[in-house]
């Protein structure tokens, strides 16, 4: 399983890999930008399933995640490329073979885009990233409700140093 870490204010502690069999409960994270490399705890307590998938946050403890595609570097581009290949149909060229063929292979590339995309499991809270491990069935997508409810929790919640 590859991590993303961040804390629990969002910022981005590093990448790591992990081996879900093992639950290491310290790990080194090599930051974004190269800097020397920080330790965080994972809590492993109920966090995997009995069928081993996830089901709390590694780093916060969070029980709520959301179920999103990574799409590669290139989709981007692709979209750039399909609205230009609606304004030339559009403008009518698309009657040339080769203009055709070009719009063809956009499309192809377009769902090839679509069908790469992987799953990850993100938290709500801290935002943590979690690719390459298999996803429980019962992972929703983003939803805003979820959002605001876990910022309303936090936001309730008394800071440690208490002087909120």
């Amino acid at each position: 399983m590859r991590i993303d870490l961040r804390d629990v204010d969002g910022r981005r502690l590093g990448r790591v890999e992990v081996d879900p069999a093992r639950r290491p409960n310290l790990v080194r994270a090599t930051p974004p930008d190269g800097g020397e490399p920080r330790e965080q705890f994972l809590n492993w307590d109920g966090a995997i399933d009995d069928a081993g998938r996830l089901r709390k946050c590694l780093c916060c403890g969070c029980g709520s995640l959301y179920r999103a595609k990574a799409l590669p570097q290139v989709t981007p581009l692709v979209v750039i490329l399909a609205f230009v290949g609606a304004a030339v149909g559009l403008l009518g060229y698309a009657a040339d073979p080769r203009v055709l063929a070009a719009l063809v292979a956009l499309l192809v590339l377009d769902v090839a885009t679509l069908v790469i995309a992987r799953p990850r499991l993100v938290c709500y809270r801290c935002g943590t990233v979690y690719a390459r491990h298999r996803i429980a069935r019962y992972f929703r997508s983003w939803e805003r409700s979820e959002a605001e409810r876990i910022a309303r929790r936090d936001d309730l919640t008394p800071s440690p140093s208490g002087n909120d």
